[in-house]
């Protein structure tokens, strides 16, 4: 059976068009990297249900590596979280014009979860073929963190997913929405050189190795 990468973008969202993080996820959809096929799928830009949706998904591909991906508006780099917190609190309607403040994404569950991708050695990967890439520390409180905590704790907590690795990238807008941006290209090969890099490296090495912003 081949192993699959499942990598997810949102829907356009807050009067766009647009989301680049589903055009670059829809770009890699077929692609081969080191013997695993990716699978793109697209999220709705709602809470709770992009959720049900990431989970149905998980059940169905069983991935090895889950690379959620969202839009950030004002970053000029690929941003490589760190960390996703058990916090919804949503500056704007989400797409079914739902706007939780201060609610939990998991009643009960961690405040918080680590990516389990080795977010520093993508991180000198990128930035080794001249791309720009950072690691950050914030994912926001939107759905775009929302989906990620979901990711994470469906990682630590499901048994068949024991083995799956997983975390979230956020990615700049296009040239066509504003500036700061980069083109859908250099997002394309920036992830699929992340992507490429996660399957080879299982962990950092070292808790703050390489550079942070």
């Amino acid at each position: 059976m081949t192993k699959k990468i499942l990598l997810t973008g949102f829907d356009a969202f807050g009067g766009a068009t647009l989301n680049p993080s589903w055009l670059a996820a829809r770009a890699l959809h077929g692609r081969q990297i080191l013997g695993h096929t990716v699978v793109a799928a697209q999220l709705p830009t709602v809470f709770d249900t992009s959720l049900t949706v990431l989970t149905a998904l998980l059940k169905q591909h069983q991935p090895a590596l889950v690379v959620c991906l969202g839009q950030a508006g004002g970053r000029r780099a690929l941003s490589l979280e760190r960390v996703a917190i058990n916090v919804n609190d949503a500056p704007t309607p989400d797409n079914a014009g739902a706007q939780p403040v201060d609610t939990a994404v998991k009643q009960g569950a961690p405040a918080a979860y680590f990516t389990t991708l080795p977010i520093k050695a993508m991180l000198a990967a990128l930035q080794q073929e001249g791309m720009a890439a950072e690691v950050s520390q914030t994912a926001g409180t939107f759905v775009c963190n929302h989906v990620f905590y979901g990711l994470m704790h469906a990682l630590a907590t499901q048994r068949a997913l024991k083995q799956t690795r997983g975390g979230f990238i956020h990615v700049p807008w296009l040239p066509e929405q504003g500036t700061p941006s980069m083109a859908l290209e250099d997002i394309v090969s920036g992830l699929r050189l992340a992507v490429r890099c996660a399957l080879q490296v299982e962990r950092d090495t070292a808790l703050g190795a390489g550079t942070t912003n």
